[in-house]
């Protein structure tokens, strides 16, 4: 089906207005703590719901829906994890942040294990945050594949190209302010899809809640003890709690806004405060899935295949014009949104944690200027990554992020818990956990939402076993001299 005038109206209009937005922000910008935190000006509620807004990519939009239709409300454990790890990352992280004038996460791990743990950790991210955002570039170009019936290259351009836009020029502040558009678009489009279905199913809620009932669609806990399950209780609470640990807490993506904020207090609230948001967001697209499979006449599903198409389909094939135009632009708000702040965030990490790699530039101008070529470099990346094939959209994503993830979040543990670990123990923690995620990932069939808690433990095991023995090899060294 072909877009109406006025869904093309109102996604221009969208479109320009973002756009827009980081033209204005441009505006007085002097140096990289301008570009990469905003001057520290944005009240903690825009930092909460930029946070919601950047976790919040076209996975999200597109394949949380197609989870519940293919599944049930089981998803939501590993939310209830998300909740856990917000509280321990204020308590334990968020302190450490405010302790001195940092850009990123690994500037804390420089002054705990050098300069070379630093970038080590740093590349740790880029190579993570890339790939993971390749799946989500993927994931917005096949909502315009569907809505615009172009090829898989333009519909990843068309998205970059806007993003960058006002990327490269307005910086964190204008990915900021985006973002709470952005929320507000997307959640409009979803509370408005959510009601059209329930005007198209005869008898409404009320025959939804039956049948989707009677086919088990709002199973929710599952406290059974197995490895191998992707969605329990368990997995849920400790998997997902490690992850948000990992994500929130050591990721530049979701650390940049928190380290934006006015004060560590500030910090705090806007981190808690998106626990709420996230939740109840989760709970929203979930509960689409089940209106959508509802409304197709409970079609028979396949374990394990891909049903990411549903909910876009239905935007174009069912919604009226205009409300269509406002859920494709939804769509591309969700996805711009998670691309700013990854373009940001990985050139904010490339300039600040490699400086040496540009021959130590310090003059500010000249700073903010490689800011915003490394800015459009790392959307040349993202535009190759998002033209790969990754299967089922939402958890390529995560599984991708949570390979790398534990020996990341190792790293911080080490550094903040353990002071008798050196470098060279928590480097080798490192590459254990890499290791042993590589071997649980591709050799056993322990399930993804298990990787970080299993590649966490490994890193700091490993790394206060050589740390140990490195300190007994020097003592007894110098006992001998």
């Amino acid at each position: 089906m072909r877009l109406s005038g006025l869904d093309l109206t109102i996604l221009m209009l969208y479109l320009a207005a973002v756009t827009a937005i980081g033209l204005w922000f441009r505006r007085g910008q002097r140096d990289i703590r301008d570009y990469f935190l905003g001057r520290r000006e944005s009240p903690w509620w825009a930092l909460t719901l930029s946070i919601v807004a950047t976790e919040t990519s076209t996975l999200t939009v597109v394949s949380t829906p197609a989870l519940a239709f293919a599944e049930n409300f089981q998803f939501l454990q590993l939310v209830l994890g998300y909740v856990a790890g917000r509280v321990v990352v204020a308590l334990l992280f968020i302190p450490q942040f405010f302790r001195g004038e940092f850009y990123t996460a690994y500037q804390l791990i420089e002054t705990r294990f050098g300069a070379r743990m630093k970038s080590v950790a740093a590349a740790t991210f880029l190579i993570t945050r890339a790939l993971a955002d390749g799946v989500r570039i993927a994931a917005v170009a096949l909502v315009v594949q569907v809505a615009f019936g172009i090829g898989e290259l333009w519909s990843v351009v068309i998205v970059l190209g806007l993003t960058l836009i006002y990327t490269f020029h307005g910086g964190l502040k204008a990915v900021i302010w985006t973002d709470v558009v952005q929320l507000g678009i997307y959640l409009g489009g979803a509370l408005a899809a959510l009601g059209l279905l329930l005007g198209k199913i005869p008898g409404g809620w009320s025959e939804a809640s039956a049948v989707a009932a009677a086919h088990g669609k709002f199973q929710l806990f599952d406290f059974t003890w197995d490895w191998t399950t992707k969605y329990t209780f368990w997995s849920g609470v400790l998997g997902g709690m490690f992850l948000t640990m990992a994500s929130h807490g050591t990721d530049q993506l979701m650390v940049q806004r928190l380290l934006a904020a006015r004060s560590e207090r500030d910090s705090k609230r806007a981190l808690l405060a998106s626990a709420v948001l996230v939740f109840a967001q989760f709970a929203l697209f979930l509960l689409l899935g089940v209106l959508l499979f509802v409304f197709y006449g409970a079609p028979a599903t396949t374990p394990g295949q891909s049903y990411d198409a549903v909910f876009p389909q239905f935007i174009v094939q069912e919604m009226p014009a205009g409300l269509r135009g406002l859920m494709l632009a939804a769509i591309f708000a969700a996805a711009m949104s998670t691309t700013s702040s990854t373009l940001n965030a990985l050139a904010s990490s490339s300039i600040v944690d490699f400086r040496r790699l540009q021959g130590k530039i310090t003059e500010p101008t000249r700073l903010l200027s490689l800011s915003r070529r490394a800015t459009l470099v790392w959307g040349a990346v993202l535009l190759l990554l998002g033209l790969v094939r990754w299967g089922p959209l939402l958890e390529a994503g995560l599984t991708i992020a949570s390979i790398t993830y534990g020996s990341l979040l190792g790293l911080f543990v080490l550094g903040f818990l353990h002071r008798g670990a050196t470098a060279g123990g928590a480097l080798t923690g490192m590459f254990a956990g890499l290791a042993g995620m590589l071997y649980v990932r591709f050799a056993t069939p322990v399930a993804w939402t298990w990787y970080v808690l299993v590649g966490t433990l490994t890193t700091v095991l490993v790394g206060v076993a050589v740390s140990w023995v490195t300190r007994q090899a020097t003592a007894q060294h110098k006992e001998r001299s």
